[in-house]
């Protein structure tokens, strides 16, 4: 039975966690750091390695062995990219970063289990990237700034030392409920051990022995999926905060990007987000129009898994987009390169 409960807020009601909003929707910070500030960054020469051989290969792989895959071995790269997917989405990001809505331990443990299938980094890190994005977004602070352009927004900040205002500035971002629980702290002490069977072993053994895929095709088609998984991710601090209208603030940089929402399942109305990222939707537009995630959280508060699903209320989302927005609520635009601002 559906016993949960959607509670509309008029201001955030997890401070501690996320910033609140003022009136013209920016973070309430004191002591904000330039959006850019010179400052040595060693370069991590691994990363750069790393990346540049992932990406070649799967460009390699994808162009040449793609005829080869059986039609179940495409299907499978699909749901696991989709399921991957809603462990960063639904888990990760707006159950855990954002505290959007609270789940059960069956959800809680499905969900941190889904997020190592992505294969990125031990879940505190990730969440303390993120909570540090948000509250000193596109400033020097910023793990991924997309004031210094579209490249190191995407990837470029994986590839050398954060930027010395992050670590500073990261101290006044609370992690004590990340540190209090114990499915994180679990998952954190585990990690390789988890993360690496479900990302990388069964993803390339299930296809050979379940339908007879050959061992190439099936480590090649693993490869692919990761590279394209992470990307997907990546565009959300690369794409959404470049390309695409403002409707609730015309004066942050994260924008309302429907091809990222698309790829990202529901995390690309991104203007929207950064206005309200206690909203377990994060987003405004119904019929989970290109928001699965949504939709994926709506179901498990159905069975009873996941309750307490905050959103704005409706009369603060008018408020703002009157006051602030660039005037395209409502309207889904298909953002272009010449868009850039």
């Amino acid at each position: 039975m559906y016993s949960s409960t959607i509670t509309e807020y008029e201001g955030n009601k997890n401070r501690k966690l996320v910033q609140a909003i003022t009136k013209n929707g920016r973070n309430s910070i004191l002591n904000q750091p330039p959006k850019h500030m010179p400052a040595e960054q060693p370069l991590i020469w691994q990363n750069i390695i790393g990346i540049a051989v992932l990406h070649v290969a799967m460009i390699y792989l994808f162009a040449t062995r793609f005829r080869e895959a059986k039609f179940w071995t495409w299907i499978w790269c699909i749901l696991h990219l989709f399921t991957c997917g809603v462990g960063i989405t639904a888990g990760l990001h707006r159950l855990w970063a954002h505290r959007s809505y609270s789940a059960k331990l069956p959800l809680r443990i499905l969900l941190v289990s889904l997020y190592c299938m992505a294969g990125q980094i031990c879940p505190s890190k990730w969440l303390r990237i993120h909570r540090v994005h948000h509250r000193y977004t596109d400033t020097c602070a910023d793990p991924h700034n997309s004031h210094r352009g579209f490249f190191f927004s995407h990837i470029g900040w994986l590839m050398m030392k954060h930027h010395p205002a992050v670590k500073e500035y990261g101290k006044n971002v609370d992690m004590s409920d990340i540190a209090a629980d114990p499915v994180i702290r679990f998952v954190d002490k585990y990690h390789p051990l988890i993360m690496v069977p479900l990302c990388f072993v069964l993803p390339a053994v299930i296809p050979v022995y379940a339908w007879n895929e050959s061992w190439d095709i099936s480590i090649s088609s693993v490869i692919v999926r990761y590279v394209l998984s992470l990307n997907f991710t990546f565009s959300v601090n690369s794409f959404a905060h470049l390309w695409g209208n403002r409707p609730y603030n015309r004066t942050l940089k994260s924008t309302e990007n429907p091809v990222v929402s698309f790829f990202a399942i529901g995390e690309g109305w991104h203007n929207y987000h950064h206005c309200f990222p206690w909203d377990y939707k994060a987003a405004e537009l119904g019929f989970y129009r290109l928001n699965l995630t949504t939709a994926f959280i709506d179901f498990m508060a159905w069975l009873g898994w996941a309750y307490d699903l905050k959103t704005p209320n409706a009369k603060l989302v008018d408020r703002l987009c009157a006051n602030e927005g660039d005037g395209t609520r409502g309207r889904i635009n298909i953002p272009e390169i010449s868009d850039v601002q």
